[in-house]
């Protein structure tokens, strides 16, 4: 007989890119085609852009709020990215690992490194875009930014690059349906490792050898 299932029978997945590598695209066309599975909805500073809602995008708060949040050990992690800071609550992580839902964080490399320190079984992806020149263009692309803004999100961007050896996977985003059907893969596999199908199959696993 198998002993209860330990906490934290979700996967905590820290997925990371440089700006317009198309993460973001990534991560909702994963979500729309997998269950039991989320994206932690962030804390930012950022001014709302337009189609974006608050508590679905991001929980758009003042810069005093976040500082308070800070203050009183809200975040597993925080950065500030452009100007802007960005935090993810360590409580709400918590509570969708514990109920066998795998939580996403779409976290820069800064926050990548504060999170692996508090949950080393944490697994970790690096999108990269196929070129350069393909980089720029999707950032052109958004249509969102003056061109000053623009040369430096790619000058960011590049500086985000060079951290992808920290990161235990790399996916490369050059066609979006070879990119995506990685990305699931990945999470297939961790699923039917013996560790998570005991925790995710209690049950089951329980019923079959009594």
């Amino acid at each position: 007989m198998l002993n209860s299932p330990e906490e934290n029978c979700g996967m905590l997945y820290i997925i990371s890119a440089p700006s317009g590598a198309g993460k973001t695209s990534l991560v909702n066309a994963l979500l729309e085609e997998m269950d039991l599975i989320e994206v932690s909805v962030s804390y930012t500073t950022r001014v709302k852009r337009p189609g974006e809602r608050g508590g679905v995008d991001y929980h758009f708060v003042d810069k005093e709020q976040f500082k308070k949040m800070i203050d009183d050990d809200v975040f597993i992690e925080h950065a500030e990215v452009f100007c802007n800071s960005y935090g993810t609550s360590k409580l709400t992580i918590k509570e969708k690992l514990r109920a066998g839902i795998d939580v996403i964080l779409e976290i820069d490399w800064q926050g990548a490194q504060q999170v692996r320190k508090q949950f080393e079984s944490c697994t970790t992806v690096f999108i990269l875009p196929p070129s350069r020149h393909e980089l720029l263009s999707r950032l052109k692309e958004r249509g969102q930014d003056e061109d000053d803004i623009i040369e430096k999100r790619m000058n960011e961007s590049v500086a985000q690059l060079s951290h992808y050896k920290e990161f235990e996977y790399l996916i490369i985003n050059d066609q979006f349906s070879h990119a995506l059907g990685e990305l699931k893969a990945l999470i297939h596999a961790f699923r039917l490792r013996q560790t998570t199908s005991c925790k995710r199959h209690h049950n089951l696993i329980n019923a079959l050898l009594s």
